[in-house]
């Protein structure tokens, strides 16, 4: 009879009900199964498919969630908390996956946030804890999708797995594709797992892609518009001046003219960043 271990998942047979779990068996080792994780009622006699992982006793449970990732499997799981443990994901069962804090870059503002999404795949300590094991540089080599020269100038969205001090790789949210981003294209080094629209600027001869995080240059705001929009996002994304306010008012607290201060409004609102009511001025 083959071992019963955490992280496999495995086919089993009710034996017996107990209060609000049901017992399942291989034969020869007894696992329990709470009976919330079943959408319908089971019996004896009954074979179900489950996760089998270990609780905080050490103890094997079992699961009917079974998970989205797998042991030697890659693919993207959610981000549900921080703590200075590491990020815990979801992997779609109902036990939540740690990626410890030894393997999250070293710069904590660079950590993933609950909401982004790390591309990982499960392992299994020797006393049976999941854990996620972020992708590698040699398996990416092995995964990503040979991009086609169409997509330059292309923009889709990414997400990082790998940050480096010239600049940080990506792989495509909708394609595994592989996509570098050189700091001197970016505003800001993006947390691992956020998910960021990148312009593609050149695909090489393996299909991997360069990009950039960067505008196209008529979509760049001017510096007063950049300046307006800093501010509004600094006082909670919403402000009481408008292109109806003093001259004076906007270059104490502007320092621009109100002509250059209605040109910068206008430009923000054309491209959609903020709207104007009854005198104040807000970001959408």
């Amino acid at each position: 009879m083959n071992e019963l271990k955490s992280g496999h998942i495995v086919s089993l047979t009710v034996l017996e009900e107990q209060g609000s779990r049901y017992v399942l068996t291989n034969g020869d080792s007894e696992i329990p199964l709470n009976q919330s994780e079943v959408a319908e009622p089971l019996v004896i006699g009954d074979q179900i498919d489950v996760f089998l992982y270990t609780d905080r006793r050490g103890e094997l449970q079992a699961t009917a969630a079974l998970p989205t990732l797998r042991q030697g499997e890659y693919g993207w799981a959610r981000v549900l908390k921080v703590t200075r443990e590491g990020a815990y994901t979801d992997i779609g069962t109902s036990r939540e996956v740690l990626v410890k804090a030894e393997d999250l870059p070293a710069l904590q503002e660079l950590w993933p946030q609950a909401g982004d999404y790390l591309y990982m795949t499960l392992r299994v300590d020797r006393n049976g804890d999941l854990f996620g094991r972020l992708i590698t540089e040699e398996k990416v080599n092995e995964l990503y999708e040979g991009a086609l020269e169409e997509m330059h100038n292309q923009n889709i969205m990414a997400r990082p797995y790998r940050l480096l001090p010239v600049g940080s790789f990506l792989l495509g949210v909708d394609a595994p594709y592989r996509i570098f981003v050189h700091n001197s294209e970016m505003k800001a080094e993006p947390r691992l797992g956020q998910e960021v629209a990148v312009r593609i600027i050149d695909v090489k001869e393996d299909g991997s892609l360069n990009g950039s995080l960067l505008p196209r240059k008529h979509e760049r705001l001017s510096e007063d518009a950049e300046k307006i929009l800093a501010y509004l996002e600094s006082v909670g994304g919403k402000m009481p001046f408008s292109d109806k306010s003093s001259p004076e008012e906007i270059q104490d607290m502007f320092d621009m003219s109100k002509g250059a201060f209605k040109r910068a409004l206008g430009t923000l609102m054309k491209a959609r960043k903020i709207k104007q009511q009854d005198g104040w001025t807000e970001i959408v």
